[in-house]
């Protein structure tokens, strides 16, 4: 329980917050004005600067307020109405509220849905997947519009240090370098926000901790601190790799697969990390199979794990698995004889075939990519296939099959 004059001294504190308006550059689609508006991700992806966005542009700014305060410990669904009328007493009558980190609160989406029933817009962050998947399909299943959001794409990162991206199918020698070069600074560094901002490593650790302790341990009551963080260490050193919970198991030294199997979902409710199936028409094979393991930036990934310079192939696959993410797409491996990186799923059908590698200059690698990925085309009976690089482009053809071979910064920046 907390008093109606705690929670209006929060408000007055909070009002200050936020970065201004369009200080941070988010390619952003709009809201309908009806449904509940869910913006979810990782911690410090954007999310809040979003909501402030969002509210410099509302005619209605002022019915706004962040759970992730430690003096809202004790705030329970009871308090919801208090707060109601802690904005009314300080703002007047108003329909547009702004909640961050929602929830933290126990049973929220009843008092959104009363909000909601009421007329009242409501826009709400989130970072928890699992909950925020739960609770709304429990009270506001078809009254709800979400958009999940990710630390800064390529084209984020480029207009955040307000770099001029040509769009042309033709580049002079200057501006491939560029650009290429900016990539380069984009793979190393990831892409939070803030992170950009300071250059500070220590700001990438400090929102490890808060995710790994507040979000993944007080959330959902563990106490063996050691198995998680070795645990992480281990994924984040082996992104992209193929691992069973058995195998992850005697890494981190637990008894049974199950605590392995619980401890990544905890991870991926967080937006930390992400587990990808092998494509199978049998969802109970696609379950049994060795899963591959990617996290959500690179910048974080080089500061919990361990990477040297023959990494970067996997490295590049994480950032291509999280770009087709972000493009909303249901992702996949493909493996038999030979393996392909990703098989894109859309309508129960496989639409889509990419294979990620550094370079292809090697024969053997050459060889060894173009053989996963036909298998792939042939598999799935596609007609063409891409092969993703730091650099190079070609295209050519196997077996009748069209294969591209295309920069990666290239296909970040959706450029032909």
């Amino acid at each position: 329980m907390i008093s109606k004059k705690e929670i209006l001294q929060i408000i007055a504190d909070q009002q200050l917050l936020g970065f201004k308006a369009g200080d941070l550059p988010r390619l952003q689609s709009g809201f309908s004005d009806k449904e509940v508006a869910v913006i979810s991700g990782v911690r410090r992806c954007g999310k809040s600067t979003l909501l402030h966005e969002i509210r410099s542009k509302s005619a209605e700014k002022d019915y706004y307020f962040n759970f992730d305060d430690e003096r809202l410990v004790n705030f329970s669904l009871n308090d919801f109405q208090l707060l109601y009328e802690a904005f009314i007493e300080l703002f007047g009558k108003q329909s547009t509220f702004y909640f961050d980190e929602i929830q933290n609160v126990p049973g929220w989406e009843r008092f959104v849905r009363r909000l909601y029933d009421y007329n009242n817009k409501i826009y709400i962050t989130g970072s928890n997947a699992s909950m925020l998947s739960r609770e709304l399909g429990t009270h506001l299943t078809g009254r709800y519009v979400r958009q999940e959001m990710f630390p800064f794409s390529f084209a984020e990162f480029m207009a955040f240090h307000k770099k001029v991206i040509p769009q042309k199918s033709l580049f002079s020698t200057e501006e491939k370098v560029q650009l290429y070069s900016d990539f380069l600074s984009y793979f190393k560094k990831g892409g939070f926000p803030a992170y950009l901002k300071s250059g500070n490593n220590e700001y990438l650790k400090s929102l490890y901790e808060s995710i790994i302790f507040r979000d993944v341990m007080v959330r959902n009551n563990l106490t063996n601190e050691k198995e998680i963080l070795e645990l992480v260490h281990f994924a984040a050193s082996n992104t992209s790799k193929l691992f069973s919970y058995n195998s992850l198991m005697k890494v981190i030294g637990v008894k049974n697969a199950t605590t392995v199997k619980n401890y990544l979902s905890f991870l991926e409710n967080t937006y930390l990390l992400f587990l990808v199936n092998k494509y199978d028409s049998s969802v109970k094979k696609q379950i049994q199979n060795p899963r591959k393991l990617y996290f959500i930036d690179l910048g974080l990934v080089r500061e919990l794990g361990f990477h040297h310079s023959e990494d970067n192939g996997r490295l590049l696959e994480n950032l291509v698995f999280i770009e087709l993410i972000r493009r909303g797409k249901e992702v996949y491996y493909h493996s038999q004889k030979h393996e392909c990186d990703f098989v894109i799923k859309e309508k129960n059908k496989i639409v889509e075939a990419i294979q990620v590698s550094w370079s292809v200059y090697n024969q053997t690698t050459k060889e060894r990519e173009i053989d996963g990925l036909v298998e792939a085309l042939i598999f799935h009976n596609l007609k063409e296939g891409l092969i993703l690089t730091d650099s190079e482009e070609d295209e050519f053809t196997v077996k009748d099959m069209k294969i591209k071979v295309i920069p990666a910064w290239k296909w970040l920046l959706k450029l032909k």
